[in-house]
């Protein structure tokens, strides 16, 4: 008797067409959703693929229980509007300050985006939700670029170098950074018996790593240098 009232049950729901309609929806969140995060898995960003399409589809599937369980349509709009405030605070913890440098900031307005995609989703904006989705890959992979390449982009870039000693090492990582008016971040050092190594990060744009970089391969105090790529302080 149970089995036969859960099996009608199902039989009516999904004769209602509401699910078959909600499934595509879910779906489509999530592809949307895990195009964005390849992106940032790419990149090697915290909110990565899992998390962007987790977002956009728990923001679909909320978008659809406010417009299926809501008595009226106020409440379903009541019900989505609560999206907002709670991806606002995942983005919020996303966003970091140290020493006077701000990261994050372009994950959490993803995260932001991603949500709205996954309404549209639910909503059953499809074409909006694709061509939403167009938009930020666009501005990721093309604006990021020309940011760099026009020097307009901060970047957290570490070096290691090796040398004698620590001292030595740090003495002249300082004298050159000094005509950058630059200074050494997250400093770590390690000794392997032959000689010292030591790493650290530098803030400043393309152009400034570049030349940066150059000037420490030329030093006939360091031994090795190697600059072991950006980290972009989105």
């Amino acid at each position: 008797m149970i089995w036969h009232n859960i099996f009608g049950l199902l039989h009516g729901e999904m004769a209602s067409g509401f699910v078959a309609t909600s499934l595509v929806r879910l779906v489509l969140a999530a592809i949307l959703g895990g195009v964005i995060g390849l992106e940032r898995e790419l990149r090697h960003r915290p909110a990565g693929l899992r998390t962007n399409m987790f977002i956009c589809f728990g923001a679909a599937m909320f978008t659809i229980l406010s417009s299926g369980l809501a008595g009226v349509p106020s409440d379903a709009a009541r019900i989505a509007a609560q999206i907002i405030p709670g991806i606002g605070f995942i983005g919020a913890g996303s966003i970091l300050h140290n020493r006077g440098l701000t990261t994050g900031l372009t994950t959490a307005a993803t995260l932001f985006v991603v949500a709205s995609v996954g309404m549209a989703a639910g909503g059953g904006l499809y074409l909006t939700a694709v061509f939403a989705t167009g938009v930020v890959l666009l501005a990721l992979f093309a604006l990021g670029s020309l940011e760099r390449n026009f020097n307009l982009k901060t970047l957290l870039v570490c070096y290691e170098v090796t040398g004698a000693s620590v001292e030595q090492i740090t003495q002249e990582v300082n004298r050159v950074l000094e005509r950058q008016h630059r200074m050494m971040q997250n400093v770590a050092s390690g000794n392997t018996g032959q000689h010292v190594r030591l790493q650290f990060d530098v803030a400043g744009c393309n152009r400034d790593q570049k030349r940066l970089l150059g000037e420490l391969k030329v030093s006939s105090v360091l031994g090795s240098v190697t600059s072991l790529g950006p980290v972009e302080l989105e």
